[in-house]
């Protein structure tokens, strides 16, 4: 008993400043910025005298943050869409056992190693309409004896848009879905190899094509991975500044503005401490969103097994 007691001493003391760090630096803040966001905070000097819902209701006013909302739905719609079916088809071609399958692994999970700053400055030097892509494609074109066409990826410049979807976005949703395939890739690989072959086996006695063994037995069974990567994948697309504020910025007219962005410079540009974090507590409700059903589903799955 007394050995119990020590190990679950040393448990104790062991988790305790790690704890104590989550309770202050994460909930801690939080809680401090629920209340700055229902403050009057504007300028240096503090002020939390109460402000009530006015904060929150003057961003639903702000044509800014309207325009971030809608921007960051198209963004997180097409990132995950393209990041899921590319990771899928990765992975699939992956699965046939060709060679140099180790190879391509690694070439598709290393731009995973390179931070979205690093991403951000080199697809802003590709999509660059002084430079280039724009100027290699052009001489390239002029080399091999065609010169009417004339390449200009300018697209992040030009507030030129199709319905609520802005052309600007499309620069960084390549760059994003790039930095991410290689993820999802590996999650669906790893959930591919997994299966057991004897159901493929089986399926391939009974007859059934390639084809139709990945989408009515693999496909089925990954169901619980692809639920994994738009649950992840969602989160970064929801609370994404780095890659932008480095490629792009909030752009002309706000055509590539989202929500971080606008809480970063109204927090420590505009020092409108109170506006900056109603707009952080909106992100954090719009990614509980997300997470918050899935950690319920997982609860309950445990509880039932």
């Amino acid at each position: 008993m007394k050995h119990s007691r020590k190990e679950n001493l040393f448990v104790i003391l062991t988790i305790l400043p790690s704890t104590a760090a989550i309770i202050t630096f994460v909930y801690g803040f939080i809680g401090w910025t629920i209340r700055v966001s229902f403050s009057n905070w504007k300028g240096i000097i503090p002020d939390y005298s109460f402000a009530g819902l006015k904060n929150f209701y003057n961003l639903f006013k702000n044509p800014r943050f309207l325009i971030d909302i809608a921007n960051n739905i198209s963004f997180s719609i097409l990132f995950i869409a393209i990041c899921i079916g590319g990771g899928l088809i990765l992975a699939i071609l992956l699965d046939q056992n060709l060679k140099g399958v180790r190879i391509f692994q690694n070439i598709y999970l290393f731009p995973l190693a390179i931070s979205f700053v690093v991403t951000g400055i080199a697809w802003r030097w590709i999509f660059n309409p002084n430079g280039g892509v724009n100027i290699l494609l052009n001489n390239l074109l002029t080399r091999i004896g065609i010169d009417n066409i004339n390449i200009d990826w300018g697209w992040f410049i030009v507030p030129n848009q199709i319905g609520p979807f802005r052309l600007a976005l499309l620069p960084v949703i390549v760059a994003a879905s790039w930095q991410f395939v290689g993820y999802v890739m590996a999650m669906y690989l790893a959930g591919i190899r997994g299966i057991p072959d004897e159901l493929r086996e089986a399926a391939r006695i009974d007859g059934a094509t390639e084809f139709q063994i990945y989408s009515k037995v693999v496909l089925p069974l990954l169901k619980p991975i692809t639920l994994a990567a738009l649950i992840i994948l969602g989160h970064i697309s929801l609370k994404v500044f780095d890659l932008i504020y480095v490629m792009t910025g909030s752009g002309p007219g706000f055509v590539t503005d989202f929500p971080s962005i606008f809480m970063y410079e109204a927090t420590f540009k505009a020092n409108n401490y109170s506006q900056g974090a109603s707009i952080a507590i909106l992100m954090l409700l719009m990614v509980a969103v997300v997470i918050i059903p899935y950690l319920t589903m997982n609860l309950r799955r445990k509880a039932k097994d």
